[in-house]
């Protein structure tokens, strides 16, 4: 078969770029502070002038208190401005940074000193990127005594709400700070933040990664198909033929048809091959993976629009018409079923989305969840039995787990390269048998 590389190179080039761009800035809220910036602006006659509360917090690191297993597993899921190689040990990733007020911020994660130095009103919390918006906090760098992390009550909608509160701790002071920029800009829920984020991320990084292996991998199959033309296929060559072949035979033809699935076979190779990657590259413990790039909903969202937008600009006028007024349905009925085709529409990308982002990310939950299971036992070192025992069955069940997750990393390419498939398929078929039917009445 014919590999159109061209085509799969700049898809890829497209997929990534985007993704990007996108997850980027998606960091998700889990250690963010619960600002807007409306709030920040009021800083400098409450916040925090609280002397005694920050003598008696600032410079305190949760890092080195009792194991949070809750918190310690949602840290390491998230994305990050830099990658945790071990204790004390980061390698740290570009930083841009965007405010209107101020202008760009570029440079490394590392002129953040761990969340020890604060950079034009920025500070890295737990491995992300958050802003000071008080206007009164002072530019360039400063050193500042660390993270605060609060819980707060806060009513919201007439309701009491707990919310995580985080402050940077300055000169015995406490400046809030401001929620990390996401993709959304706060019309999702969580509120506007004054700065927008389009830094390299551990996200972004293993996108990269996952990319340049795939086009060198491409460029060595297409190499093989020119060199052994009309032979029997050898070396790499023979070993992506299996995947090639499965995805023409077992997806897009009877997917989408004999008469179309060539003009769709590099977009749907791509979305397999892609999320194949980087499922594969997040369950590496090590540098460059570790990632959880498909447990990102930027990235999934992203991926099902490419798959929405690729589905409805080929659909053809039976495609439209099941959609708006289904033929051979009484008018009653269409007044019912026409709402429900519409939402469907949006319903088939977000089911897309979610079933990705759920599988990945509860995989990577259950083994961080067992690997803790040392420190549990454990005591967080004060029980050496519970210790040896808690890495014994944590050890085991997390070998058989990463067995399990690497059959679900290329389950969820299969599944979501598949259902795309036949969405597009469904958008491209022409009802003939419509026409005969009207004929024959």
């Amino acid at each position: 078969m014919k590999v159109d590389l061209r085509k799969l190179s700049i898809l890829v080039f497209a997929l990534v770029f985007s993704f990007g761009m996108l997850s980027a800035q998606d960091h998700g809220q889990e250690h963010s502070g619960e600002s807007t910036h409306e709030e920040q602006e009021g800083h400098g006659a409450e916040a925090g002038h609280d002397a005694d509360l920050a003598h008696s917090y600032c410079g305190g690191h949760e890092e080195d208190g009792e194991y949070d297993p809750v918190s310690t597993v949602m840290s390491h899921i998230a994305d990050a401005n830099e990658f945790h190689i071990w204790k004390g040990v980061h390698l740290p990733l570009p930083v841009l940074l965007y405010a209107p007020e101020h202008g760009w911020t570029t440079g490394l994660s590392s002129m953040f000193d761990h969340g020890h130095q604060a950079v034009d009103g920025y500070v890295l919390n737990h491995g992300r990127v958050n802003r000071i918006a008080d206007p009164s906090f002072p530019k360039g760098e400063v050193h500042i005594d660390g993270i605060l992390h609060r819980t707060e009550t806060v009513e919201k909608d007439g309701k009491e709400e707990e919310k995580d509160v985080y402050y940077a701790c300055y000169k015995g002071e406490l400046y809030k700070l401001d929620k990390p920029s996401t993709v959304d800009g706060g019309f999702l829920g969580g509120g506007i933040t004054s700065f927008y984020d389009f830094s390299i991320t551990k996200n972004v990084f293993g996108m990269i990664v996952a990319s340049l292996l795939l086009i060198w991998l491409f460029l060595a199959v297409a190499r093989g198909y020119r060199e052994n033309e009309g032979k029997a296929p050898s070396g790499v060559q023979s070993f992506m033929e299996v995947f090639f072949v499965f995805i023409r035979d077992e997806v897009t033809k009877p997917m989408i048809g004999e008469k179309h699935y060539e003009r769709f076979q590099p977009f749907i190779m791509t979305l397999f091959f892609f999320i194949m990657f980087i499922n594969v590259l997040g369950l590496v413990p090590f540098f460059p993976g570790g990632a959880n790039i498909t447990g990102n909903l930027a990235v999934t969202l992203t991926l099902a629009v490419f798959t929405f937008i690729v589905t409805n600009i080929n659909g053809k006028k039976d495609y439209w018409e099941h959609v708006f007024w289904m033929p051979g349905i009484p008018a009653w009925v269409k007044i019912i079923l026409t709402p429900v085709e519409v939402l469907s529409l949006f319903i088939k990308p977000f089911s897309l989305m979610i079933r990705l982002f759920a599988n990945i990310s509860a995989g990577h939950i259950i083994i961080l969840s067992l690997i803790g299971l040392v420190f549990l036992f454990g005591n967080n070192g004060q029980n050496v039995g519970g210790a040896a025992g808690g890495a014994v069955i944590g050890g085991l069940f997390t070998a058989f787990m990463n067995l399990i997750e690497l059959l679900v990393a290329l389950l969820q390419a299969f599944i979501f390269a598949i259902l795309s498939a036949s969405y597009i398929g469904a958008a491209v078929e022409e009802h003939e048998h419509h026409e005969a039917h009207e004929g024959a009445h």
